[in-house]
């Protein structure tokens, strides 16, 4: 079995940021502040409005199915809220906040009174060692780890399978070649034994009902994912991460770079540790 701290690690996230950019993908996953020894992130309100809801809905599966129906999500949203208010939510006027807020807020209501499979069973896959987000070698002989949380999995007792939930805050729709629904399947198909037999997304500012998605093919899955994540391993070795752009820098690297120029606003210390700073 080969060390898992020599290993290379992808997530979903991860391989988003390689695929945009590799020049973000090494400011973002691999730089380290020489100064203070931690990596660096750039705080949206787009992102604090997302992990404001997140943090308030996800915690729900922790509780067993008749105490979520007691549970106060608006009190637990504005707890939720206090964590990433001002601008260490990326916020740089307190209009711009109220404006997030709200429109959070409306997702948390409308998810009370359309409560779908938050008031079902569901199951939880289990954390890796030391707090790590639940992962499986993708390739042993790579040396290649994939790892990733899935929002919320629904059990269906009918035929003791389950089903994917994605909750989306975002205002834009999953592109049709996301590599999401690949991701979760994959983790899904080596962390449990279940079958997976569905897939869905709610957006929760529009939709009252999460939408169905097709589930992609398990072994394309792999194939995809795998070749991307040998990328990203051969860049790492060979230390080259150059944006598709150039020097002049693309929209994914240009905040990084400017965080490296002294340009941005440190605002704390973000979820994993890193220093987090804003435009």
């Amino acid at each position: 079995m080969p060390d898992k701290y020599k290993s290379v690690w992808v997530s979903h996230s991860s391989i988003g940021d390689f695929l945009k950019c590799p020049r973000s993908y090494f400011l973002r996953n691999v730089y380290k502040d020489p100064k203070s020894g931690k990596k660096i992130g750039m705080v949206s309100s787009a992102m604090s409005l997302g992990s404001a809801v997140h943090n308030t809905i996800e915690p729900l599966k922790n509780i067993p199915l008749e105490e979520r129906l007691k549970h106060d999500l608006v009190a637990d949203f504005e707890i939720a809220w206090k964590k990433i208010s001002g601008k260490i939510g990326g916020f740089k006027t307190s209009e711009e906040e109220a404006t997030a807020k709200e429109r959070g807020l409306t997702m948390i209501k409308h998810v009370i009174k359309n409560p779908g499979p938050i008031f079902k069973k569901t199951v939880r896959l289990k954390e890796g060692h030391n707090g790590m987000p639940p992962n499986f070698f993708l390739s042993e002989e790579e040396n290649i780890i994939l790892c990733g949380y899935i929002d919320w999995l629904e059990y269906i007792e009918a035929d003791d399978s389950v089903k994917i939930f994605d909750f989306k805050t975002g205002k834009h729709e999953e592109t049709q070649d996301s590599l999401q629904l690949p991701i979760y399947l994959l983790l899904l198909d080596a962390l449990q034994n279940r079958k997976v037999t569905g897939a869905l997304y709610w957006y929760l500012d529009r939709d009252d009902e999460p939408v169905v998605k097709p589930l992609p093919d398990i072994e394309v899955a792999r194939e995809k994912v795998l070749a991307i994540a040998k990328q990203i391993k051969k860049a790492r070795e060979e230390k080259v991460f150059e944006c598709p752009q150039g020097a002049q820098g693309c929209f994914a690297c240009q905040p990084f770079e400017k965080i490296l120029r002294g340009e941005a606003e440190y605002v704390g210390t973000g979820n994993f540790g890193q220093d987090m700073y804003i435009m």
